[in-house]
Parts: structure tokens; sequence; C-alpha cells
């Protein structure tokens, strides 16, 4: 009940809601956007939940015109298993929505019409949030996955170009099937300023990754995956190849052949507090 109370004291309506919403009430589409909209606190409010069991920083939760967006003050220094868990709690929400709405239905307490109404409207949202497109579950999901194989800035990089390909496919798709769907043209466009945002800002949110590691909880990995650097690679060069969810010992090589270790606290410490970016890895040899 404290991880769902915290949730909602998080939760923010954009100014802009109330305007559909007169204008769902003006065009007599009032109990279709109400149900839009418990749908999309209840999946919103999922992620929020499950962020503050894992005592995640939870920014807000926000309701916007066309959806909902679960902010976190986390920079990819969780575990893969939080992140997973996290992601997958909007999307599980619907199972029990749907659950509820039957049981409402042999309950008497609503009619036919409106259970399939409410059927579709859970559906409609669960399948555009597993969409493989940042920034939506789906998105996510696939980020995660690449982050068991490439290191922090490719996963994301190859999530960002796979998602506008996907999102110019979906785009499309549209202009056949709804081409005058104001709502779907709403929502392309937040995409479309999402991936490009993001993607002006990845070397940003990779400082921030980085930042964190070195000022955080680094502990918390419970997998170490040694690093075998050479020992004339630069600072800035092995920092670019962190992985999310595991610590990294690091192995300095010369010429095939070991020669020293470093913790990757230390590493981190010449980058940010020496200021030692292009400064050769052997060098910290000497120095720690």
């Amino acid at each position: 009940m404290t991880n769902f109370t915290s949730a909602v004291k998080k939760l923010y309506i954009h100014p802009l809601l109330w305007l559909v919403m007169a204008i769902g009430i003006a065009t007599a589409h009032f109990m279709e956007l109400i149900m839009l909209l418990l749908i999309i606190t209840i999946h919103e409010l999922g992620h929020g939940v499950m962020a503050h069991y894992f005592s995640w920083r939870v920014k807000r939760i926000s309701l916007l015109p066309f959806g909902g967006v679960a902010e976190m003050d986390e920079h990819g220094n969780r575990s893969l298993r939080e992140e997973f868990w996290v992601i997958a709690s909007g999307p599980l929400q619907h199972a029990w929505l749907v659950l509820a709405g039957w049981l409402l239905l042999k309950g008497g307490v609503i009619s036919g019409d409106v259970y399939v109404l409410f059927l579709q409207l859970n559906l409609m949202v669960l399948l555009f949030n597993l969409l493989p497109i940042w920034p939506l579950d789906g998105g996510k999901l696939i980020s995660l996955l690449l982050s068991l194989k490439f290191n922090y800035l490719k996963a994301y990089e190859i999530t960002l170009v796979s998602s506008l390909f996907l999102l110019i496919l979906f785009h499309l798709s549209i202009l056949l099937i709804a081409p005058f769907h104001l709502n779907l043209w709403i929502v392309l466009s937040f995409l479309y300023f999402s991936l490009w945002t993001d993607w002006k800002q990845r070397r940003y949110n990779f400082m921030k990754f980085l930042l964190e590691r070195y000022y955080g909880n680094s502990h918390q990995f419970r997998d170490l995956k040694p690093l075998p650097i050479d020992g004339d690679e630069t600072l800035i060069t092995v920092v670019e190849r962190f992985q999310r969810g595991v610590k990294h010992p690091l192995v300095v090589l010369e010429q095939g052949t070991e020669v020293g270790k470093l913790d990757e606290y230390e590493l981190l410490h010449a980058f940010f507090a020496e200021k030692m970016t292009n400064a050769k890895t052997k060098d910290l040899l000497y120095l720690y």
C-alpha cells in the first residue's frame, strides 16, 4: 500500500488533458474517454508502484492528452532484473483489468457493450505500448535485451535507430489505415520528437550513466564481467565499453599479456576527478 500511495502522489495531469476531457463531453465520448484515462493511469501506476518497490527514484507519472509517461530518475545502473519488472509491470496491469471487467459483466454491473469497449481499449493500449519503438515499453524491452550483449552506448544507439525505422513503417501503415485519425498523428509526433531528442542527448545520457556509476552504489551489481583492455587504450574508449547490469574488473594487457588489474571505480575516478579522459589505461597502473 505504501508503494501505491507513493506512486499516486507522483501523478501529474497535463493541463491540456482537461481540454480533451471537455471536448469528450461535448462530443458525447465521455464514457470512452474516462475508460481510456483509467486504463492508462493504472498502466502507468503499475510502472510507478514497481519502481517504488525497488526503491527507484520516481520523478513523476504524467497523464498526457495522448497517453501517459512514468519518468524515472535512473540512468541504467539498476540490475537488468529490476529494469525488466519495472517495464513489464505496466503491460501486466491489463490482465487484471480485463478480469475485473469480466467479473463486473457477470455481476450485471456493466452491459455487454460497455465490456466490449473496455476490452478493446485495453487491447489497444497494451498492443500499442508493446510496439518495439523507444520510448514505449516494447522499445525499452528491446533495449534491455540488447544490453545483454552490447555496451550501454551501442545498445542505446541501436535501439534508437531501429525504433526510427520501425516508427516510419508504423507511420506508413497509419497513412493507409487511418490517415485522418488526429490522436494517432499526435502520438506519432510525440514519438518522432522523443527519438530525435534522445538521439541528440545520447552522449549526455551516457555521461549520466557513468556519473551515476561513479557516485552511486556500484556494489549492487551481483555479476562481474572482466573487461580485457589494451594498455594503450584511452580512458574514454574504455568507459564506452561499459555494460548495464554488471561490474567490470579491468584486465590491462600489453601485447596480449596481462600486466595488471584495475577496479572500474579507479578508472572512473581518474576519468571524472582527475580529468584524465585521454590518458592511457596503463598509466593508471602506476597511480593506484
